[in-house]
């Protein structure tokens, strides 16, 4: 039986495996915040489980149709909204691998100001460690040439 046991904590903490193969699926409830107000993507209520940046680029559009692909690649993500070539809105969810936490990811372009809009906010708890702010960076070092 310890044998069973050990494989068992092998098979779920060692090798990869999906997000959607998570041990639970702690969720949390749809964000009544999520997407633009008067132009913006909110802020964040707390900076333990949210990022919320603003990138200055020249074409804040094409910037996004080039992170669609990074987004849709990265473990345990899924494009909710915004997969469309000419979005200028995109949401996604990340799953944790393990618990099955949900992240909302958020890309706004705002042409007219010249600015990305980036936030990646955890639905649930106090604390992302970290898991956020290595999510925006991620995306940062994408656009870099």
């Amino acid at each position: 039986m310890p044998f069973l046991a050990s494989l068992l904590l092998i098979t779920l903490f060692w090798l990869p495996m999906p997000a959607a193969a998570s041990l639970l699926h702690v969720a949390g409830s749809v964000p009544d915040t999520l997407g633009l107000k008067d132009g913006a993507l909110p802020t964040c209520p707390s900076a333990n489980h949210c990022v919320r940046e603003d990138w200055p680029l020249a074409d804040p559009i094409a910037a996004l149709a080039q992170l669609q692909p990074v987004v849709a690649a990265m473990p345990g993500t899924r494009i909710e909204t915004g997969a469309e070539p000419a979005a200028t809105y995109l949401h996604a969810t990340a799953e944790s691998r393990l618990f099955g936490f949900i992240d909302d990811l958020e890309l706004a372009s705002d042409p007219d100001h010249g600015v990305l809009q980036v936030r990646s906010a955890s639905r649930l708890g106090d604390s992302d460690l970290g898991v956020n702010r290595k999510r925006i960076e991620l995306l940062r070092e994408a656009l870099l040439p």
